[in-house]
């Protein structure tokens, strides 16, 4: 399957408890923190929920 890397470039201040709650599951823990996932609709649902806080690219 396809991989995506997301990397939260915006600070989680003043976002939604879920959006807080979506960058934990994902694995993000701070700014500027990379994570890799594989492409499921799972994953890419959590991305588009906090898609103003991330950059995704494909690896």
């Amino acid at each position: 399957m396809a991989k995506i890397k997301i990397t939260q470039v915006r600070s989680k201040i003043g976002s939604d408890k879920t959006q807080k709650a979506t960058l934990i599951a994902l694995g993000i823990k701070k700014l500027n923190h990379s994570v890799e996932h594989e492409v499921t609709p799972q994953i890419m649902g959590m991305v588009n929920k906090v898609k103003h806080l991330v950059i995704v690219e494909e690896v």
